[in-house]
């Protein structure tokens, strides 16, 4: 009888360990799947004294380099010279092709300057993709903040249905998309990462109305992250 339960109790206290065990490793597999984003950032051009930003829901600056972003192994750029359309057709500044041509520097020439009001841009990635992160710099020369900044992801080219929304600073439903949890920030050399988490897509959509300079909206860049959707 004793013999019998010191066997139960060993089978129980070794499948107990094995478990345990698996499930480090699983973890362990998992994390050794990802691998750092790596980003090509513009150098920074502020200059001049900064202008005080004052917003309800204004993110307080890192006051350090961003930290490194964990991606799926495999997540590739996938946005580079892909079409690009906007809601106004025909910008101020600039070239709508701008905003995919892999150039995030913010030197003149190097934006599109959309009209007042609540505009986006529309990037087709042409096929659909799981997105891990998109990046979008939208005038990094001037410290500024842009309002409404609402970033969606669909297979609709339309965005009538089938929309995930990765990002949302509207904290007081102005421009009519639901109440953002996002913050308002600063634009920096660093541009705003989004993380889409896996979110699929073939079109993405980023919205913004106007900014604390000025009622215009700007994209210098916007890049997206992923890989084909399995």
């Amino acid at each position: 009888m004793t013999t019998k339960k010191m066997t139960t109790t060993s089978v129980i206290a070794i499948c107990a360990i094995l478990a345990h065990l698996g499930g480090a490793g699983m973890v362990q597999a998992d994390e050794s799947d990802m691998v750092v984003l790596k980003l090509n950032l513009p150098r920074p051009l502020f200059q001049g004294t900064p202008v005080p930003v004052k917003l309800p829901n204004l993110e307080k600056p890192l006051g350090k380099p961003r930290p490194d972003f964990l991606v799926p192994a495999g997540t590739v750029k996938v946005s580079d010279d892909k079409p690009v359309i906007s809601s106004d057709p025909y910008p101020v500044i600039g070239d709508l092709d701008l905003v995919t041509d892999g150039d995030n520097e913010g030197t003149e020439g190097s934006f599109v300057e959309l009209g007042p009001g609540l505009q986006w841009v529309q990037v087709d990635l042409e096929q659909s993709v799981a997105i891990q992160v998109i990046m979008v710099w939208h005038f990094h020369a001037q410290a500024r903040a842009y309002h409404d900044v609402v970033v969606q992801v669909s297979d609709d080219p339309d965005f009538q249905q089938g929309v995930t929304t990765v990002y949302n600073n509207d904290h007081d439903n102005s421009s009519g998309m639901g109440v953002g949890e996002h913050l308002t920030y600063i634009e920096t050399s660093e541009g705003r990462l989004i993380d889409a988490k896996g979110a699929t897509g073939r079109y993405v959509r980023l919205y913004s109305r106007g900014n604390t300079s000025d009622d215009m909206n700007h994209y210098v860049e916007v890049e997206v992250y992923g890989h084909p959707a399995s």
